[in-house]
């Protein structure tokens, strides 16, 4: 059974959100405040967070930076009242949030996004950990990134990206593809976004940058991680 984690203040608006989920067979735990939204998320391991962006305490912006910061993969679909601005919104996203659903919204429409989430991510406590290639260890849990045991620092995307093409590792993955599983169908960038991500990996992850190894270019099609 997957688990949910719903941080919101509105009492009515959270118990709602809890009902329904249940229902569909998710185990739900709630929340009123971000104050200790990391350390449950820690403890619990939830499959995904339902984060109202206007909290009291430390507010969703700042919650989704606490949970990357530690580590936390989990996908984080933040929840408005209002309609965002163009900055606020990359602001979030770049901070590792995931999705934006603008209240009100339709049940139909919450559980479709939650599912989409879900099926591109494994449970937390089922999915491979850890990955290696040549001298490069990648952590999954933690969101850490080694290459001859030193750190290599990877952006939110650069890392969701390089996740997602090693989970398809042998498969081409077409540029389309990586725009929906790892920009999200919302957040809809230029092919160019992909080949300037992929460049940036090469870089930090390839010894010859110029003649990669491991992140491949499939011409025609997309990209291959062998």
């Amino acid at each position: 059974m997957r688990t949910i984690l719903i941080v919101e203040d509105d009492k009515t608006f959270r118990d709602g959100l809890a009902i329904t989920l249940e229902r569909e067979g998710y185990r739900v735990l709630s929340l009123d405040n971000g104050d200790t939204v990391p350390e449950l998320v820690l403890a619990e391991r939830p499959s995904l967070v339902l984060l109202d962006v206007m909290l009291p305490g430390n507010g969703g912006f700042e919650v989704c930076r606490q949970l990357r910061w530690q580590g936390s993969d989990v996908p984080v679909i933040m929840m408005t009242a209002q309609k965002m601005d163009e900055i606020d919104r990359v602001a979030g996203l770049e901070l590792g949030a995931d999705d934006y659903l603008l209240k009100p919204f339709g049940m139909r429409e919450l559980l479709a996004r939650i599912g989409a989430r879900l099926r591109r991510y494994p449970d937390p406590a089922t999915g491979a950990a850890k990955h290696c290639f040549d001298d490069v260890e990648i952590d999954f849990t933690h969101r850490t990134v080694h290459r001859a045991g030193r750190p290599v620092k990877l952006t939110a995307k650069e890392f969701d990206l390089l996740r997602y093409l090693i989970r398809r590792h042998g498969h081409a993955v077409s540029r389309d593809d990586l725009l929906d599983h790892v920009w999200g169908y919302e957040e809809y960038p230029t092919t160019r976004t992909v080949d300037m991500h992929i460049l940036a990996l090469r870089r930090k992850l390839e010894s010859d940058p110029a003649n990669p190894k491991y992140i491949l270019t499939v011409h025609g099609e997309g990209y291959r991680f062998v």
